[in-house]
């Protein structure tokens, strides 16, 4: 299973972005991959192939109108089948909790 974060745009449209993130956020939703957006991009899970597509399709929807398109992309895989989109942030929360009860 592979955990994909990606941030895409067209870097010579200005500040008003949003417009793209739009574009692109329709495309990934539209793919069925399960995401989460977070303010700095978007968190893609699924097997490599079906990350890989989207993102490909998100660099598709901006190429006819944005001469220029930036990205920063950042991967982990792990094999197996099991998500790991909240259970990261979960196992993080809990050792978090653990060491505030250790303070107490």
């Amino acid at each position: 299973m592979v955990l994909l974060e990606f941030a895409m745009n067209p870097p010579d449209r200005g500040d008003g972005l949003s417009t793209y993130v739009a574009r692109i956020l329709d495309v990934i939703d539209r793919s069925g991959v399960a995401y989460q957006l977070t303010p700095m991009g978007t968190i893609l899970e699924g097997s490599f192939d079906e990350v890989m597509a989207v993102v490909a399709a998100c660099f598709r929807a901006l190429e006819p109108d944005c001469p220029r398109i930036g990205m920063n992309l950042k991967m982990d895989y792990k094999p197996g089948t099991e998500s790991r989109l909240k259970s990261k942030v979960d196992a993080v929360e809990t050792e978090l909790q653990k060491a505030r009860n250790d303070r107490s």
